[in-house]
């Protein structure tokens, strides 16, 4: 192994990925590892939404929306094609409770320049027809879209090897390595490897690489069950979340652990793909490291997605995963240099904005890398 570079960048997701590639673009010497392959981790086991109104207003929707505006023209830029598809998307409520939820959110939204509003249920049906007829109303954002997470991930790396970064899948970084002081290499089951600079995107697993050093990162993994449908003819026109989506993620103290659905965070999450299967999710589950697929899950996502989408009680499914998302209390990422770790650049904690916010985190951490 060459021991010598500008910057390391350990893990192949989509966070890793973009960072070597922006890095690259900056013309610095970049090597990315993986213990797995590109997007064998979180990344591969995900859905695709690049949604602003999920986002609450701050830096967390400025970043989404910086990122955003990057998607419009990354397919042309990285000359690959990740299946981006701007739909727009829906937030569904199923009440007037969750729908005065969304009204709160959506007025902050409105003051920070996104563009959404409130429909109600006979207006939001008319763009998509499948919506129970019961439910309240949804919440719609045109600057919302879709992307293929596993061609996201793949697009960045072979862009980022075209400007000459090393992509080294297979390689399981053991340790960071310090000098004088600061973090100068990591020690890899291939040998010592060199650098002014390591980014550690490693998702869940960022806590790993720093707890050596007394640094105890807030970040948790935390299970998302997706199924698949069979591929279909066009249903969806939106990406689509529920309410009680954006309650498990940011308001977990609001739900009913008596309530099977809510025990396991159970939001409406779907699209549909470039190849016609639906993506329907998910569960929010603080499962340890566990990646299996669990028959109570699978049972509420779907029962939660029939009701939505009634439409559904006749689709297949094919399969079900389950990815592990790394949640941090606060809802936002991780990003930038380690207090006391000189030398060390942090990007992780993404939780389920790793889509949205990958090519705007790439950008800003390879600003770090002066």
């Amino acid at each position: 192994m060459n021991n010598q570079a500008e910057v390391i960048v350990i893990g192949g997701g989509v966070i890793g990925t973009s960072v070597a590639y922006y890095a690259a673009k900056a013309g610095k010497r970049v090597v990315l590892l993986d213990r797995g392959d590109i997007a064998a981790g979180t990344s591969g086991a995900c859905d695709g939404f690049i949604i602003m109104q999920s986002k609450n207003p701050g830096p967390h929707l400025d970043l989404a929306m910086q990122s955003a505006a990057l998607y419009r023209t990354l397919s042309a830029e990285l000359d690959y094609d990740i299946e981006y598809m701007p739909c727009g998307g829906m937030i569904v409520a199923e009440s007037e409770k969750q729908a005065q939820l969304l009204q709160g959110l959506i007025a902050k939204q409105k003051q920070a320049g996104l563009q959404v509003e409130l429909l109600p249920i006979a207006e939001a049906r008319q763009s998509e027809p499948l919506l129970a007829e019961d439910l309240w109303g949804a919440a719609y954002c045109a600057n919302d879209a879709q992307v293929n997470p596993i061609r996201l991930a793949q697009g960045f790396a072979q862009a980022a090897r075209r400007l000459g970064a090393q992509i080294k899948p297979g390689t399981a970084v053991r340790q960071l390595l310090m000098e004088n002081g600061r973090i100068c290499g990591v020690k890899t089951d291939q040998g010592e490897l060199r650098a002014d600079y390591v980014v550690n995107a490693t998702g869940v697993w960022a806590p790993e690489l720093v707890s050596p050093f007394g640094i105890a990162l807030p970040i948790k993994p935390r299970r998302g069950q997706i199924l698949v449908t069979e591929p279909l003819p066009p249903m969806l026109n939106h990406v689509l979340l529920c309410a009680c989506y954006l309650i498990a993620k940011y308001h977990p103290e609001e739900l009913d652990p008596t309530d099977r659905q809510h025990r396991l965070g159970v939001g409406l999450a779907v699209e549909q793909t470039a190849h016609g299967s639906l993506l329907i999710g998910s569960t929010r589950e603080f499962a340890g490291f566990d990646r299996k697929t669990t028959l109570a899950g699978i049972e509420a996502v779907a029962q939660h997605a029939r009701r939505i989408l009634p439409a559904l009680a006749k689709v297949n499914i094919i399969r079900t995963f389950a990815g592990l998302r790394p949640h941090t209390p606060d809802g936002l990422p991780i990003l930038g240099p380690v207090e006391g770790l000189p030398g060390l650049i942090m990007a992780a904690g993404h939780e389920g904005d790793g889509i949205a916010l990958a090519p705007i985190t790439g950008r800003k951490v390879a600003e770090y890398l002066k």
